[in-house]
């Protein structure tokens, strides 16, 4: 067994021996933390106190709790995988190890070309039947053939098969991939007999479609009532399967988790400071700074504020230029837009200084490039030498600086050389094709009000170069509508978060297989040989050295085709609560806040902070 998931140790209840390849859990970088027979993670409380309830902020609506087509049809309820349990459960102080949750054991083939997951006896759903390798058939069928991101995700497992009355193998398409057998762990496991079941007007139940059918599950939570569109309310099962496991315990300690939407987003900000909901994360630098700080609670510490550091993930957060139109094909192109963004102006006037320039697709973790390649990252760049740009191994991507007048005048007019070399030329103001004489126009397209806060300054320095901008704003049901068929020109505001150990999803956010499959991540139409061959160069990586290696170099590439225009990140998750909650004495590390999970509803506090719930 490669050492990039090896996992000692027999599962706990009724275990086969060490000898016979079981395993309690599979990490992607050598060890798991947890031994076999552990009792909870470190960063839980196994004594935190049950009960209360938690609300949470959504903006937009929902139509459907059908978790097999979302992403497809209709706008999915936020909550809905409360209810479900998957194989495995993932360790939030380590970057990438799983434990059993519906499974007690995992078997990883010597060549990683298949994998058997052995379920739990007493795995139950809500209704009191046992979780069996059907639902997981069943479950890994239906998400592959009806969910392009499952099937994006999956694409290389190719059956899945019952082994016996508890286990379940799947089967690959390839050997050597090491995050495969950990993937499939990370499957939704959807209860079969109720999805052929018939609903309660005798009518057959159809997975390919939208539902408001309240849907059966075995997790910590049930759906126990809603209003369409509006509010969705999960109660936690108290005789859940589960409850019990070292992977649950002093987790899932809400009583109640209720989801309130709303439209507008200055609307969810006034509806938090009225309490009528409890957690916010606040994404909007302007707000951070100005609209809390006068409000009577924060002041009196009825509602807090606070950072948690987010070294969990990395991100790419940008202006994204589809590809798939014509005039975006050109790189000269795309890198002039760079050129005309005035991050430096926008984060001084606009976002109170809070932000850094996002200059890596892996944006705050170890895996972003900097300076020229070395070492095993060089060599796997020299390996593609003929599909990658020459630039790579001789200029260091950097950003555009702007921020004085002086350097906003140099960067335009170096903008208006690319388009000139790209075929395009001043007439009258206007920046043309010279060959059909055709304006060059763009259209932004944004899902809230922020949209114009950074759109309309960009705008102004693309129309200063003779480009005619202008952006739509849309609902968030029609935002994403357009957004999956990828109809638009480019998206205000776009991000990828990335894991610390990136792999088979790569595929799906740049992979020339996912530019044309609506509503996968390939948001910008990539279509490119050398991207390709680096997803697989991260795939299949034999230990994390070259993993960090494959990351770096397809980074690297990515960054030289300029395909988006990077915006602005930072390396903190910024809340507000109000102050009725605990959480324990260890956050995960890379967790964040860790909030709701392992935070608990503290009667104290909430009677001081008052409406006690």
């Amino acid at each position: 067994m490669p050492a990039a998931i090896r996992a000692q140790g027999a599962p706990s209840g009724g275990a086969a021996s060490p000898d016979e390849g079981w395993r309690h859990g599979l990490s992607l970088l050598g060890e798991p933390k947890y031994p076999a027979g552990f009792t909870h993670f470190d960063y839980a409380d196994p004594n935190a106190p049950k009960g209360g309830l938690v609300r949470f902020g959504s903006q937009g609506s929902f139509d459907n709790f059908n978790l097999i087509v979302a992403g497809v049809k209709g706008d999915l309820e936020s909550q809905i995988p409360l209810i479900y349990d998957t194989l495995l459960a993932q360790a939030q102080d380590e970057p990438s190890t799983y434990y059993g949750l519906l499974a007690d054991g995992v078997r990883p083939a010597e060549d990683l070309g298949s994998v058997v997951y052995r379920l739990r006896p007493e795995a139950r759903w809500h209704d009191g039947k046992p979780v069996t390798p059907d639902d997981v058939v069943f479950s890994f069928t239906v998400l592959k053939e009806n969910s392009p991101q499952y099937a994006a995700y999956y694409h290389n497992v190719t059956k899945a098969e019952v082994v016996d009355a508890r286990e379940v193998r799947f089967t690959f398409s390839e050997t050597g991939n090491r995050e495969l057998p950990q993937i499939v762990g990370q499957l939704p496991v959807l209860p079969k007999h109720w999805w052929e079941g018939k609903d309660a007007s005798g009518k057959t139940r159809n997975p390919t479609e939208t539902t408001l059918e309240i849907p059966l599950g075995s997790g910590p939570y049930r759906l126990a009532r809603f209003e369409a569109g509006r509010t969705a309310t999960y109660e936690r099962v108290p005789d859940y399967w589960g409850r019990d496991l070292a992977v649950n315990r002093g987790a899932n300690n809400f009583d109640t988790q209720r989801a309130e939407y709303f439209r507008d987003a200055t609307v969810m900000i006034e509806a938090f400071k009225a309490d009528q909901f409890d957690w916010r994360t606040e994404n909007i630098a302007r707000n951070w700074a100005t609209a809390y700080d006068g409000f009577p609670a924060v002041r009196e510490g009825r509602i807090v504020k606070e950072e948690f550091p987010q070294a969990g993930m990395g991100i790419m957060q940008a202006f994204t230029l589809n590809l798939r139109r014509k005039k975006f094909a050109d790189a000269r192109v795309r890198r002039a837009f760079n050129l005309a963004f005035d991050f430096e102006e926008m984060n001084r006037t606009l976002f109170y200084g809070l932000y850094k320039r996002v200059d890596s697709y892996f944006f705050g973790t170890e895996l972003a490039s900097s300076g020229l390649p070395e070492g095993r990252e060089r060599s796997i760049l020299e390996s593609l030498k003929d599909k990658v740009p020459a630039s790579v191994f001789t200029t260091p991507y950097k950003n555009p600086v702007n921020g004085t007048p002086e350097a906003v005048r140099a960067n335009l007019r170096e903008a208006v050389r690319l388009f000139q070399e790209a075929g395009y030329e001043i007439r009258g103001n206007q920046m043309v094709e010279k060959a059909t004489g055709q304006p060059f126009t763009v259209e932004f397209l944004g899902y809230d009000n922020s949209a114009e806060r950074i759109v309309l300054p960009y705008r102004a320095a693309l129309e200063r170069i003779g480009l005619k901008v202008t952006l739509r704003v849309v609902d968030p049901a029609q935002y994403q509508n357009l957004a999956r068929s990828f109809d638009f020109d480019a998206l205000a505001l776009s991000n990828w978060a990335q894991s610390l150990s990136p792999g088979n999803e790569q595929r799906d956010c740049w992979g020339s297989a996912a530019a044309d499959r609506p509503g996968s991540r390939n948001l910008a139409g990539i279509k490119d040989p050398g991207i390709d061959a680096l997803i697989d160069k991260v795939i299949y990586a034999g230990d994390r050295e070259e993993l960090v290696a494959a990351t770096r170099a397809l980074d690297r590439v990515l960054l030289a085709h300029d395909y988006v225009v990077p915006q602005w990140s930072s390396n903190v998750s910024r809340t507000l609560r109000w102050n009725r909650f605990a959480h324990p004495a260890t956050l995960p590390k890379y967790g964040a806040s860790g909030f709701p999970t392992t935070w608990w509803y503290d009667q104290d506090l909430a009677a001081k902070t008052g409406a006690a719930r």
